[in-house]
């Protein structure tokens, strides 16, 4: 739906250009034009001509997802209307393509300008990341493995880690389908995420969904033990706006399982308790400030394959609430990254207490990752499996 909505915009953008043209020829004299009756001086050709350049340029840019399509934009919507304004009897109807690219340019400020959920996450990536312990060079031995259970440590071992150096941040490109209940529809999206470790850990996730073809922007926020979850539709309508202890505790839930699937090797230094439970289960209990949360891990084969916890909350209907609910995250499909190796497939799962209500609200696939990124890095220097950077540019409608 998106993309029909976007080349909808590129038709009638170009469309419209064109037919500035024909006062560009009435005022030149390039050709007797009937529709137009009002006369046009060669000074207002200029205008109709600049005009016809502009807009079109506006659509292409559109076309090729510029993200300074906008620059383009506001410049056409003026001079456009400056030359349907002279000739208003005649070409009064392209007020309406004038319009509609109006509103593209304000949902444009609306979703990426600096009041905007998007412009925040990138100013608190910016902080975090400042703020974050540097990395020390430092690499992770077989002894730094020694504290921990022998499925965790197989796991760590697995991952790559070792010989590598200590994480103390990650930024990771994902993208999937997510829904709020077994009967809702499933909404497309992709999402990145910044986490910072050490005594006062950090989590940032920002998710760009699509909800029956309308923009959803959803932003977590976890900085100093303090969580958020909000969410706009189309940048503009607030549907979810939660914080409170109950989401301080479910993004400390949340911050675990970053830990145990994107950072194995952060869990070395983590304040994690750790109880070995049979051959394939291993319980940990993390504690971050005032929140203490405790997740069962189940391994086969020496890869984690799901982390279980009863201490996830889920939101309610209308978001203004959350109720705990037990929580896991089944994993597969790992994969190398450069010299790492990551479960690049995942799921969340509710478990109600009626077995037959467990449904999947969330699928996920990692596409990037870049530990310890610099503040100003972005995602240049991410890693996939497959070689080639998936990274999207901002949709621009």
């Amino acid at each position: 739906m998106r993309a029909f909505l976007r080349w909808f915009v590129v038709v009638v953008l170009v469309g419209h250009g064109l037919i500035h043209l024909l006062g560009a020829a009435k005022g030149f004299g390039w050709a007797e034009v009937e529709a137009l009756t009002e006369p046009i001086e060669p000074a207002l050709g200029v205008v109709w001509l600049t005009a016809a350049i502009v807009v079109v340029a506006t659509g292409v840019l559109v076309a090729a997802r510029n993200r300074m399509w906008w620059v383009a934009g506001a410049a056409g919507v003026v001079i456009s209307q400056i030359a349907i304004l002279t000739s208003w009897s005649d070409a009064r109807t392209g007020t309406l393509a004038n319009l509609l690219l109006l509103a593209a340019l304000g949902y444009t400020f609306l979703s990426h300008g600096p009041t905007s959920y998007r412009a925040e996450y990138r100013r608190r990536v910016q902080a975090a990341l400042s703020e974050s312990p540097p990395g020390t060079g430092t690499a992770l031995t077989e002894a730094d493995l020694a504290h921990l259970p022998g499925l965790v440590a197989e796991h760590v071992r697995r991952s790559g880690a070792v010989g590598q150096p200590r994480v103390t941040a990650l930024r990771a490109n994902i993208h999937g389908r997510i829904r709020a209940s077994a009967t809702s529809r499933w909404m497309t999206y992709t999402g990145e995420q910044v986490n910072t470790f050490g005594p006062a850990p950090s989590r940032l996730f920002w998710m760009d969904a699509t909800m029956v073809g309308l923009p959803v922007d959803v932003l977590h926020v976890f900085v100093g033990r303090t969580a958020t979850m909000r969410v706009k539709l189309c940048s503009v309508l607030r549907m979810v706006n939660v914080a409170g202890p109950e989401m301080d505790r479910a993004e400390t839930v949340t911050l675990f399982n970053d830990l145990c699937i994107l950072a194995p090797a952060a869990l070395i230094d983590a304040p994690i308790v750790w109880q070995s439970l049979d051959d394939s289960h291993v319980r940990g209990v993390f504690t971050n400030g005032a929140q203490t949360v405790t997740a069962d891990l189940t391994f086969r084969d020496g890869d984690l394959v799901d982390f279980i916890s009863d201490d996830r909350m889920s939101t309610s209907s209308d978001g203004s609430t959350l109720s705990p609910q037990p929580w896991s995250t089944p994993l597969s499909d790992y994969r190398s990254f450069g010299t790492r190796r990551l479960a690049t497939r995942g799921e969340g799962r509710w478990h109600p207490t009626a077995p037959h209500d467990e449904f999947v609200y969330l699928e996920y696939n990692l596409d990037t990752i870049t530990y310890t990124p610099s503040a100003t890095a972005g995602d240049g220097g991410a890693i996939n499996p497959h070689s080639a950077s998936t990274r999207q540019l901002p949709r621009v409608i």
